[in-house]
């Protein structure tokens, strides 16, 4: 026999007495669990076996993750999302999802159950599949022409072909596409988390309901009259919602809240058509620079808020949540350095600290020309685009009372539509506010929830320094979901700290897939025995 046959063979046999051995290993523990609840043993039984799975299959699960990452799916895309609807279905009825799409009017979300007839308890995993639009000149390779790179873009990565990688794959290579990290990552660590279980006889603990959203990067706007239309459908005892990014220490985090979100433009005019900047000069009114002083008055250089009574409905965080971000591990000096950053805002704070208060974010300005298209002249507008980020307690619609008692206290006539000529003569100073959608509020759960400590305790199993992050700095519309269901809500981010979300040359790194496919399959065949 040719001595490579002989090789294989052996490798055959290991896999198959390994495989054995998790069987025997997971009834026993199954059986000891229920008796005296699980241990560390006992799940990393589990998280070994998912691991020994995808050890052997780690080049069929990148294909299958590049097949679903080169569909686009920019939400305003209907046709490109029910292309991607379409793709996720056929992966869940593979693995036996009973499936039903759901659509309140916006892009389409996918609802399924996979149901286990002895277990007492549901979860319910939140995940979605809309990216965020792209700017396919700013990306070093096109974003959805998924690539596969053997170091970071920014440390000199060079392509991978997947079909020539012989053995196991670096954890440490990335791969390069929109919504690699944010957030189809999910969708098919879950998939082959769930096959690992499956081809090792590992049964679920829990009933399982996925609901993966297809215009989450929009605000989910319409998941709120989802919910009320088919409120059965999402009862469950744990709502667990798999996105974002894990802490930037690399460790395993535990998230319990998000900030909320709303969006506003602003557009403030000077004269009714763009003027000669050195024939009027000195006389016309500028809009660039009233926008930039009425900026100038809602923050100051350390981000606090200046807006009167922006901070008085705030919710403070308790003992347990203080107590817990003092426990986390400062990452402060290790990120200026990273991002090159000489002094961060915040006046001393930490970043822990400083994403449980409110934010207001300049993300974009519309104001003319720079560069060889800069022209000398004073702009008849200007508009900037502001992202507030809101926190337990504050409401959205009281937060646009205050921003608009604000803007008329600094001399601003408030409309909500281009100005005629005569509105412009009319009054010294005009601010157009244009309020992108509702926004919805923030939601935090308490550490001390039932639920929250059962999944703790046993992500402590699972990950010995686990991370117990009271709220992420990000916005999901968890609120939707809180006001109208009564179970917890608590976020599990698998993604690497650094993926480039929402940004160019969006990435995973291996490791992170891989741990995410160990993580869900403990979850699933554990937590009903916690």
């Amino acid at each position: 026999m040719h001595p490579g046959g002989a090789m294989m063979i052996g490798a055959t046999i290991a896999n198959f007495c390994r495989g054995i051995a998790a069987i025997f290993a997971f009834s026993f523990l199954c059986a000891s669990a229920s008796a005296q609840g699980l241990t560390s043993t006992d799940v990393n039984v589990v998280t070994a076996t998912v691991d020994d799975y995808r050890i052997t299959r780690e080049a069929t699960i990148l294909k299958d993750f590049v097949d679903l990452l080169s569909i686009p799916n920019v939400a305003v895309n209907l046709a490109d999302m029910e292309r991607n609807a379409d793709h996720i279905t056929g992966l869940l009825e593979s693995r036996g999802f009973a499936i039903q799409r759901l659509n309140a009017g916006g892009s389409p979300y996918i609802y399924a159950e996979l149901n286990n007839p002895g277990a007492a308890e549901t979860v319910l995993i939140y995940a979605h599949f809309d990216g965020q639009p792209v700017l396919e000149e700013n990306w070093a390779s096109p974003p959805f022409s998924p690539t596969l790179l053997d170091a970071p873009l920014q440390d000199g990565g060079q392509p991978v072909d997947i079909d020539k990688v012989e053995g196991s794959f670096d954890p440490e290579w990335r791969l390069y596409g929109r919504s690699a990290g944010d957030d189809k990552m999910p969708i098919i660590a879950l998939v082959h988390a769930l096959d690992a279980l499956a081809a090792n006889n590992i049964d679920l603990t829990v009933n399982l309901k996925l609901l993966l959203d297809g215009e989450e990067e929009q605000g989910s706007p319409t998941i709120g009259r989802l919910i009320d239309e088919h409120r059965d459908l999402f009862a469950a005892d744990l709502l667990l919602f798999c996105d974002g990014p894990m802490h930037q220490s690399r460790q395993t985090q535990l998230v319990f809240g998000v900030r909320g979100s709303k969006t506003l433009d602003i557009t403030t005019y000077g004269a009714s058509r763009p003027l000669h900047s050195g024939h009027y000069g000195n006389w016309a009114p500028n809009p660039i620079m009233r926008l930039a002083y009425l900026l100038t008055s809602m923050r100051d250089e350390s981000g606090r808020i200046l807006i009167d009574g922006y901070y008085d409905d705030v919710i403070p965080l308790s003992e347990l949540e203080r107590e817990a971000i003092a426990a986390m591990p400062d990452v402060s000096q290790a990120l200026q350095s990273e991002l090159s950053i000489h002094t961060p805002e915040g006046a001393g704070m930490r970043l822990e600290e400083l994403i449980t208060l409110p934010a207001v974010n300049t993300r974009g300005m519309v104001a003319g020309g720079v560069g060889a298209k800069g022209r000398n002249i004073i702009l008849s507008s200007a508009t900037v685009s502001l992202n507030l980020r809101l926190v337990p307690g504050q409401q959205p619609k009281r937060v646009r009372e205050l921003i608009e008692a604000h803007v008329a206290e600094q001399g601003f006539h408030i409309v909500y539509e281009d100005p005629s000529t005569e509105v412009l003569a009319e009054y010294e100073k005009i601010a157009k506010l244009d309020w992108r959608g509702a926004g919805y509020p923030a939601l935090r759960t308490a550490l001390d929830d039932p639920a929250s400590l059962r999944l703790t305790r046993l992500m402590r199993l699972i990950a010995p320094d686990l991370i117990v992050t009271p709220t992420m700095g990000g916005s999901l519309p968890l609120h939707e979901f809180g006001s109208r269901l009564s179970a917890p809500i608590i976020i599990l981010p698998l993604a690497n700290h650094d993926n480039n979300q929402h940004a160019e040359n969006e990435n995973i790194r291996l490791q992170n897939l891989w741990d995410a496919m160990s993580v869900y399959g403990a979850v699933l065949a554990t937590f009903g025995q916690m």
